[in-house]
């Protein structure tokens, strides 16, 4: 349920004050830039360290070849984990410090500790064929997905405000297998390059060129759907709240983690399957699954987007949002098409503008429906305040923008005109009655045929959240470059 006032008053000041006074004085290990300096440190030390390790087992030369083949997929990866996020986007340093965990501080727990493990077991089993298909299939699979969990399960509880879904767990878990798997192909192809170099292999045919279809061209998404499982039990239990839910909450995170852990040991156990193994595996169980997952994520996007356009209008009721603005942010199209319209009038720092607008609506939408839910946490008036005080902020800019793409988005209507003579339509011709669409003169509004929303322009309204929705007099669409929604009109 919204707490907003019937109609919004300007917040003052910069945000809500602590309550009962000043906060209590904090050590210096409980500062921000402290924790932040302190765990920047040691991912670079982690970095450091693997760096030195990869160099070390595959040579300068490898290690420069290995690098640059390994970078080619980074980018492809992380755009797409951006792009399923583009509803909610979180920070850019929740994913910078998924990537640099997942390439630094647990590439180098998995290298020590599948060193570690495999040797020990060649050890005590004298068989050291037999140690390196165990510590494939059972020691990496273990030690590879606990090491990436842990970066899921730091950002689920220190940056619980910005993970509040499933999105959310598969967009952490997936940057943070991509950074794994980077490291790791450094790994691999700068091996298989010192091997080609000894044995003379050169072109399609040598140890490098395999090592990349296989890894870089077939296989890119394999890191990145082992962890995505553990994602999504973290985000599944995010959504969840309350005495009742609590075992199912603390139970998912450890069960996604297990099947995990189960599709990588099955994945790296196709080559023990026979000489056709691993494509057998491949095309029969790796393609289904990754296809399920994509599935999966672009369904719980559009549900997110659903979810903005059904509770959104409860502020726009109460006056915070033009009638328009709940359509518009749950459209992507409209949404890129307010943002090009803002900085197109105004210019790119205009455009952030109305993207932080945009990321803040959907927040607010997001929070309305945890508390209609009864999801919501104790903080949940303070949240919304927050919330509600950053978009206020942004209005001038944003709403407008929205309200523009509001009109150039809405589907057209086709009206069809009554079996009787219709000699006119608020003075207009029996023709645009039949052929009425959104945003032309007497057309059908978001509200349905011949119903204008208040407040859009050219609806007979002075203005966003001023107009009373009494139809006003005919006029033609603007087009996109002569309306201006940012100055005055006469």
């Amino acid at each position: 349920m919204a707490t907003c006032p019937p109609y919004p008053t300007q917040p003052s000041g910069s945000g809500p004050s602590p309550v009962g006074g000043r906060p209590p004085h904090a050590h210096w290990w409980q500062r921000r830039r402290v924790r932040y300096g302190a765990l920047a440190a040691l991912l670079a030390l982690s970095g450091l360290v693997i760096l030195a390790l990869v160099r070390r087992q595959t040579g300068t030369e490898g290690f420069l070849v290995g690098l640059g083949l390994a970078v080619l997929p980074v980018p492809l990866l992380v755009a797409a984990f951006r792009w399923l996020d583009r509803v909610d986007p979180g920070p850019w340093r929740n994913m910078v410090f998924a990537f640099a965990w997942g390439a630094c501080a647990a590439a180098l727990i998995a290298i020590v500790a599948n060193s570690f493990a495999t040797k020990w077991i060649a050890t005590a089993t004298a068989d050291p064929a037999s140690a390196d298909t165990l510590g494939a299939t059972v020691i990496a699979p273990i030690v590879e997905e606990s090491a990436k969990a842990a970066a899921v399960l730091l950002v689920f509880l220190f940056r619980r405000r910005d993970f509040t879904g499933i999105v959310d767990g598969v967009v952490v878990a997936g940057v943070t297998a991509t950074g794994f798997a980077f490291t790791e192909n450094i790994l691999y192809l700068g091996t298989a390059f010192g091997a080609d170099q000894m044995a003379g292999g050169r072109g399609i045919a040598s140890v490098t060129a395999a090592t990349f279809f296989v890894r870089v061209v077939m296989s890119p998404f394999a890191h990145p759907l082992f962890t995505v499982l553990t994602g999504i039990g973290f985000g599944i239990a995010a959504t969840l709240t309350g005495e009742r839910r609590r075992l199912r909450r603390l139970l998912l995170p450890p069960a996604g983690l297990l099947l995990a852990m189960g599709m990588h040991a099955f994945w790296n156990g196709s080559s023990t399957f026979g000489e056709f193994g691993f494509f057998a595996v491949y095309g029969a169980f790796m393609v289904p699954a990754f296809g399920l997952l994509t599935w999966l994520v672009i369904w719980t996007r559009q549900r997110e987007l659903r979810a903005v356009r059904e509770e959104l209008p409860a502020y726009a009721a109460a006056g915070w949002l033009t009638p328009a603005e709940p359509f518009a942010l749950g459209s992507m199209r409209a949404r890129r098409l307010a943002r090009d319209y803002a900085g197109h009038h105004l210019g790119k720092p205009a455009a952030r503008t109305v993207a932080q607008y945009e990321a803040y609506a959907t927040s607010l939408a997001f929070l309305r429906r945890r508390g209609r839910l009864g999801r919501a946490g104790a903080d949940f008036a303070v949240r919304e305040r927050e919330l509600l005080h950053e978009m206020w902020r942004r209005r001038e800019v944003a709403q407008p923008a929205l309200d523009y793409a509001a009109r150039m988005t809405a589907p057209p209507v086709r009206v069809v005109a009554p079996p009787w003579p219709v000699y006119g339509v608020y003075g207009q011709s029996q023709r645009y009655a039949q052929h009425g669409a959104y945003g032309q003169p007497n057309g059908p509004g978001l509200y349905g045929p011949g119903v204008h929303a208040p407040g859009l322009p050219g609806a007979g309204s002075a203005g966003p959240g001023h107009g009373t929705g009494a139809p006003g007099p005919a006029a033609p669409h603007p087009a996109y470059g002569p309306y201006n929604p940012y100055r005055t009109q006469p």
